[in-house]
């Protein structure tokens, strides 16, 4: 086992520890968590908002470091600003938010800074915008694709079909909206799960990476549904 991956280890255990599952809605986290946002456009930005409101530690990353800048001042001391590669090496869970067509420089450029973190993966495909590299995914399944994209990322699948604007209002809400997810790594799907709790939403896993293909725009799982109401459309998949 590596170093990298005892140091995860040992720091999810004391993460689950001081943060356990039950943690209850609308309550404060008890640990911080750092957070390197790899794009912070309208879902990048709205999330990472969020987790700076709740008390975690984010850094925000994009083409545009001044306008990563200009939004960490904005919210405060738990928030940074960096490059794409200071955010990755920040990060002890890190959001790739970006247009689809840019995952595969991104899986070259930041392999090291990657390996063996959670990764909540956020980016669609889209065929109009990322060219041949969405029907690809899609053809593949996102996020299959995107663990392959993104070799050795615990990846787990999430806020992939909501609009930005209810990524950073639904917390005023707590748990009414169900958020699914899919993952095939049960320490990253707990991580992932206690900060979609913190956004708001109550994380429903559908299955394993393998279901990427249905946390999409178009699909039946795209839209706002009750907890409820996403174990039955994914019981049906």
């Amino acid at each position: 086992m590596s170093i990298r991956r005892r140091e995860f280890l040992h720091g999810t255990a004391v993460f689950a520890a001081l943060y356990p599952l039950s943690f209850g809605a609308g309550a404060a986290p008890t640990e911080k968590v750092k957070i390197g946002m790899i794009g912070s456009g309208n879902v990048g930005g709205a999330l990472g908002s969020v987790w700076v409101k709740t008390g975690h530690v984010v850094m925000f990353s994009s083409r545009t470091l001044e306008n990563d800048k200009a939004l960490a001042a904005k919210l405060g001391a738990n928030a940074r600003a960096g490059t794409p590669q200071q955010a990755a090496a920040f990060g002890d869970v890190l959001v790739f938010s970006v247009p689809y067509r840019a995952l595969p420089e991104l899986g070259k450029t930041l392999a090291n800074e990657i390996k063996d973190k959670v990764v909540i993966d956020t980016s669609n495909p889209y065929p109009n915008r990322d060219g041949e590299i969405a029907n690809w995914a899609r053809e593949k399944g996102a996020g299959l694709a995107s663990a392959e994209l993104l070799p050795g990322a615990r990846i787990v699948r999430a806020f992939n079909a909501i609009g930005a604007a209810r990524m950073g209002s639904v917390h005023e809400e707590r748990g009414r909206i169900g958020m699914p997810i899919a993952g095939d790594d049960n320490e990253a799907i707990e991580i992932a799960s206690r900060l979609v709790r913190d956004i708001g939403f109550e994380p429903v896993l559908i299955g394993g990476l393998e279901k990427g293909k249905f946390l999409m725009p178009g699909t039946p799982l795209a839209g706002e549904h009750t907890p409820e109401e996403i174990r039955k459309i994914a019981g049906s998949l």
